[in-house]
């Protein structure tokens, strides 16, 4: 009896991180929004139609990228600890939930934020977008905790203050930007024209106070505090961590003074 070749045996691999499988269905929607926004002409609030949903495409990607990043740097334990697996499936939950009721409604030619028009969108906006908004700020916070409690992680001074920072930020900034946004009813601080200028590609409005700005960099604080670490690692720059500390300030200030321009009514660029 002759013994089994082992070496045409397929050995399985091993299924991607969560992480990376939403990075792909997020990069997946993305490049579906941009096809439905190249054959649907309609507007809406005076923006194309499929805008919001490649927008918000676009931010999951990166999202999910940054975390896929930094699960590449935790150790084996953190990796498969059960609190980051939990915190991936709740964010894998909300994510989905989200992009389908705002994909649904680009579908239908309707508004998803701020729409209260029946009980159902009522019900998603204010219920299920909302709280799951929660939710997704929240795994934020729970990887920043991770890249501080991590210390086999393979991370440089610099670059594991500044993701700790940085997600941190992005964490309580973003829940503060955001749920103003969610009790203001809208992203605006004024009342536009109806043929309103809003800078490109963005559609923040050039004519009032645009809340958005300042939500934008909440957000990415995520990405630009650990870049700005990394950098300062590259360079062996002196005073690193001091610096980090400096810019994490700078950059909280810099969303603050957005926040309050924007509750002044004066738009992020006049026209």
């Amino acid at each position: 009896m002759s013994a089994p070749n082992l070496s045409n045996s397929k050995i399985p691999r091993p299924a991607p991180p969560l992480s990376v499988v939403l990075l792909g269905f997020s990069l997946a929607l993305l490049a579906l929004s941009l096809a439905a926004g190249t054959v649907e002409q309609r507007l809406l609030n005076g923006l194309p139609l499929w805008a919001k949903p490649a927008k918000f495409s676009a931010s999951f990607a990166l999202l999910f990228a940054t975390i896929a990043w930094l699960e590449t740097r935790l150790s084996d334990d953190w990796r498969s600890h059960r609190l980051l697996k939990i915190t991936l499936v709740v964010m894998a939950a909300c994510f989905l939930a989200e992009m389908a009721y705002i994909f649904m409604q680009a579908g239908l030619g309707e508004a998803s934020h701020f729409n209260l028009s029946t009980p159902f969108n009522e019900f998603m906006y204010t219920i299920v977008m909302a709280y799951g908004a929660v939710l997704l700020v929240a795994g934020i916070g729970v990887f920043g905790y991770a890249a501080w409690a991590d210390h086999d992680a393979n991370l440089s001074p610099a670059l594991r203050l500044g993701t700790v920072l940085g997600f941190g930020l992005s964490f309580l900034l973003t829940l503060l930007v955001a749920g103003y946004i969610g009790g203001n009813g809208s992203s605006l601080v004024g009342t536009p024209s109806a043929d309103h200028s809003s800078l490109q590609v963005f559609g923040w409005s050039m004519e009032v106070g645009d809340l958005r700005p300042a939500h934008f960099l909440a957000l990415h604080a995520m990405q630009a505090l650990p870049l700005f670490g990394a950098f300062l690692d590259h360079f062996a720059a002196p005073k690193r961590l001091a610096l980090v500390w400096f810019g994490a300030t700078a950059y909280a200030l810099a969303t603050a003074g957005l926040f309050f321009q924007a509750l002044s009514g004066r738009p992020f660029i006049a026209v």
